[in-house]
């Protein structure tokens, strides 16, 4: 696939999914909204941290992972049978695989790259925190695994 064509297909996901989030959440309440908007943003994020060449290229395969994790129909939580609520496990695998930038000392090329209106650590943080309440412990352990074996 062709850098352009790529990029925007990536774009086209980043839109459909921000409109779908936005739609879900002003017909139903949901404690984790704040969480579930992320998604979006997140997404955008590990484009562009792909993107960069400062990025190691071990980094970008487990960026790269989560982009792939994001936009498979197939994952823990689907969203073709959840709607954006099957969002949440690639919000919290996200959160999981960008807070190696956080123990590595390499937060600036985080806010360099957010597009996010919240604190980008702290929403990494905070997703990292919640992640077992709103995924389940055999859940958020199990996507763990999956990172932790790269």
């Amino acid at each position: 696939m062709e850098t352009d064509e790529m990029t925007s297909r990536q774009q086209d996901f980043y839109q459909e999914m921000r409109t779908r989030i936005a739609n879900y959440l002003d017909r139903n309440h949901f404690k984790y909204a704040d969480l579930l908007l992320l998604a979006p943003d997140f997404f955008h994020l590990l484009i562009k941290l792909i993107a960069d060449p400062r990025v190691n290229n071990g980094k970008k395969a487990k960026l790269l992972l989560a982009v792939t994790y994001f936009m498979s129909p197939v994952d823990l939580l689907p969203e073709l049978l959840l709607g954006p609520l099957g969002y949440m496990d690639d919000i919290a695998l996200s959160a999981y695989i960008l807070n190696d930038f956080i123990n590595n000392n390499d937060t600036e090329i985080l806010y360099e790259h957010w597009a996010g209106s919240s604190d980008v650590l702290a929403s990494i943080q905070n997703t990292l925190t919640l992640a077992n309440q709103f995924l389940g412990e055999g859940l958020w352990k199990r996507l763990r695994n999956k990172v932790g074996h790269l």
